[in-house]
């Protein structure tokens, strides 16, 4: 990529000073890597489509996306900058962090900003929230990558658990001892857990009755968890971050 594209993308998420090189031994798919101490990282605010396992075949741009993260770590001398997340560890065990170029440039914002990944976030690891969305809408303005072809499901589309972004008008808006449930015309539920309320505009959320909205996250089918109750829709996508959902009118 030429220089004026590094620079860019650098003035997304601009690294901390004197962070310390750690040497990566491989880079496993477009979000994580193995370092050379033992370490698998997976990169924080970045998901990138899917490798193909158990028979399923590689997610558009899937491939891509990994080359493009070993073309980064290469041209960096083979080595990055490792800032762990508030949350060091995710329920796999891999160290969440946000890793940087040797000249200072945030790995996952140049992701973002070639359109290879989605932006997403979790709670506590929230940080770079901003800057990360701005690399992900200049990716999406200019229609690269996964944005050449919007990816944008409706909700009424969704087939399967999983990454997704999903557009639709909100039916519903409940709150309860669950959390606050936001229905979208029968088909997906969006869910804010009890412990994630105070990061979100409770009235905000009220208001959304009837208006058309975005949002994105890891969608979860109730009925494979026998939780799914006569007349509540199939699919449920917990939100994580007030950044996941967007009103657009």
């Amino acid at each position: 990529m030429p220089a004026i594209w590094l620079s860019t993308a650098q003035a997304f998420c601009p690294g901390p000073t004197g962070l310390p090189q750690v040497a990566v031994q491989r880079v496993i798919d477009g979000d994580t890597v193995r370092l050379s101490d033992g370490r698998s990282v997976r990169m924080i605010g970045l998901n990138t489509p899917e490798l193909g396992k158990t028979g399923r075949s590689d997610e558009p741009f899937a491939v891509a996306a990994r080359q493009r993260l070993e073309a980064l770590v290469a041209s960096s001398g083979g080595r990055v900058g490792v800032l762990p997340g508030k949350e060091s560890k995710d329920h796999y065990g891999r160290t969440l962090a946000h890793l940087y170029s040797a000249s200072g440039a945030n790995l996952e914002a140049q992701m973002l900003a070639d359109g290879l990944g989605f932006q997403v976030a979790v709670a506590p690891n929230v940080d770079l929230v901003a800057c990360q969305q701005a690399a992900e809408r200049n990716a999406r303005q200019a229609g690269l990558g996964v944005w050449k072809q919007s990816p944008v499901l409706k909700a009424e589309q969704i087939q399967r658990s999983g990454f997704a972004v999903i557009s639709g008008r909100v039916s519903k808006v409940q709150r309860n001892r669950g959390g606050i449930w936001i229905e979208l015309q029968d088909s997906l539920v969006l869910r804010v857990a009890p412990n994630l309320l105070e990061h979100f505009d409770g009235a905000a959320l009220q208001a959304l009755k009837g208006r058309q909205i975005e949002a994105r996250g890891w969608i979860v089918d109730r009925s494979r968890r026998g939780g799914l109750k006569s007349g509540q829709p199939r699919w449920l996508l917990p939100l994580t971050d007030p950044s996941m959902l967007q009103s657009s009118r």
